[in-house]
């Protein structure tokens, strides 16, 4: 741990930790990715709003609201919105195992990495399915 030294009297104090000191740990990237999402979804159920605002609306906002998520741009950010709502969902069930006092030993990394490529693969099945069902 590096010291800095305060001014006037010499005496040595430690530095706080942070981002820079620590060497990144798969568990400390999807803590951070945990709260990327949940801000990703605060700004995502805006979209489901508007999807609401303009069904209620009428045929012609809820066409223009259809024809922009139907859109390329608009698939992508539903796929996103989709990501990070598995995601986070996944990523709460980590912390949920946590509270339970479960998983701190060598199955923790194993945990991250779950939470990872599970969303990922259950992000694909949801879009599979929704694919097949349209």
């Amino acid at each position: 741990m590096s010291t800095q030294t305060k001014a006037g009297n010499g005496v040595e104090r430690p530095l706080s930790p942070h981002l820079f000191i620590y060497a990144p740990s798969w568990t400390m990237v999807m803590s951070v990715v945990h709260r990327g999402t949940g801000a990703a979804l605060y700004f995502g159920t805006l979209l489901l709003a508007a999807w609401l605002i303009a069904a209620a609306s009428g045929p012609a906002a809820y066409d223009m609201v259809q024809w922009l998520f139907g859109s390329w741009i608009g698939q992508l950010v539903l796929f996103g919105y989709t990501w990070a709502l598995v995601c986070h969902l996944i990523g709460g069930i980590r912390f949920l195992i946590w509270d339970m006092i479960l998983g701190f030993g060598p199955e923790r990394r194993l945990l991250a990495l779950g939470t990872w490529v599970l969303s990922g693969v259950f992000t694909i099945l949801i879009w599979i399915v929704g694919y097949a069902v349209k």
